[in-house]
């Protein structure tokens, strides 16, 4: 018992006391802190008290994409985290090798009487993928929030990062750097925030003059990354703005695998900064996502439709933030010259 009661208040981030006053029943509790006691319990595995089984928590499903890409696990804490501190269990659903599909949590999740669902990614930004399971949460009214751009509009509340103003503030930083040659590596041509980002390059290329032909498309990946950034190589780029973190970190492999040094003969510009992007060889310079504010954002959002409130689908845009380290640098005039004259 003593241990359940450390636990217990340890998650809640709450006394021992308030923990027992809660499971015997007690007044002198707010409704807010009895909640986060109740989840903490559901959380943790431990059963609740025989009083106090008809309080059943609220349960809210968080759909992960994968695990492997460090900017999904932060969004789930932090979302996680929010969902727990207003009552709420947070039950987390991330796509398998083995084949369990967004889809079929979708009904994993109805069957548990969720109260509403976050998706993290998925399905919903791929063009050509199957969205029968959204409609279906639509057709039974399950509170929705998509976290990142949808294909269409498939009515959802969505909070998304503006991936043009991500290009924009990657390019004018490899631009004040000297570099001409500039390529995009993005994510699968289905893939709707590769697509927007796509589109802000040509445009902005095409408006300062530069080269918008420099694109590779890739799985996000390392390996990926590392393909798409020998092919840039190849066409004389010497520098790439990526659509992950991870697709940057196979660029730089790729570029060191020629014998290129990094960000001396070649600069790399990642996208999410994502954990330990400070530890790499170089510390990647990126393009930030506010997960924080995004992920306050959601639950905001998916609350306020469970409380009954009427929550518009228009599209909530998030300034990125350019976090300059080193992995890119001046372009030195004689590469530039050798790289243009390779590819001519």
């Amino acid at each position: 018992m003593a241990r359940r009661l450390a636990e217990v208040a340890a998650y809640a981030k709450v006394s021992e006391a308030t923990v027992s006053r809660v499971l015997n029943d007690k007044p002198g509790v707010s409704e807010a802190t009895r909640a986060a006691v109740l989840t903490a319990l559901d959380v943790l595995g431990y059963e609740r008290p025989t009083q106090l089984r008809g309080q059943r928590a609220r349960l809210v499903g968080l759909v992960l994409p994968e695990l492997q890409n460090p900017i999904f696990p932060a969004f789930a804490e932090i979302v996680a985290d929010a969902l727990s501190r207003r009552g709420v269990t947070p039950v987390l659903c991330t796509r398998t090798a083995a084949g369990v599909t967004a889809s079929s949590y979708v009904d994993m999740l109805v069957e548990q009487h969720v109260s509403g669902v976050i998706f993290f990614g998925g399905q919903y930004h791929e063009a050509r993928a199957d969205h029968r399971h959204y409609h279906r949460l639509t057709e039974r009214g399950l509170p929705v929030v998509l976290i990142n751009a949808a294909y269409g509009d498939l009515g959802f509340p969505r909070v998304s990062v503006d991936d043009s103003q991500a290009i924009e503030q990657a390019l004018n930083h490899l631009k004040s750097l000297g570099h001409k040659r500039i390529g995009l590596v993005l994510g699968p041509d289905d893939h709707v925030p590769s697509a927007r980002k796509l589109d802000a390059f040509e445009r902005l290329q095409s408006a300062q003059g530069g080269d918008a032909s420099l694109v590779e498309r890739a799985l996000f990946s390392l390996a990926g990354g590392q393909m798409a950034g020998t092919r840039l190589i190849d066409r004389g780029a010497t520098a790439a703005v990526c659509a992950s973190d991870v697709l940057a970190l196979g660029v730089i492999r790729g570029a060191r695998k020629l014998a290129l040094d990094v960000p001396g003969e070649f600069s790399v510009v990642g996208f999410d900064d994502s954990a330990l992007m400070t530890c790499t060889d170089p510390p990647l310079t990126t393009v930030r996502q506010p997960i924080a504010a995004m992920g306050h954002a959601a639950v905001t959002q998916l609350m306020s439709q469970i409380n009954g409130a009427d929550v518009s689908s228009e599209e909530m845009l998030f300034e990125p933030e350019l976090v300059v380290r080193s992995s890119t640098a001046p372009l030195r005039s004689s590469q530039t010259d050798a790289r243009v004259a390779s590819v001519g």
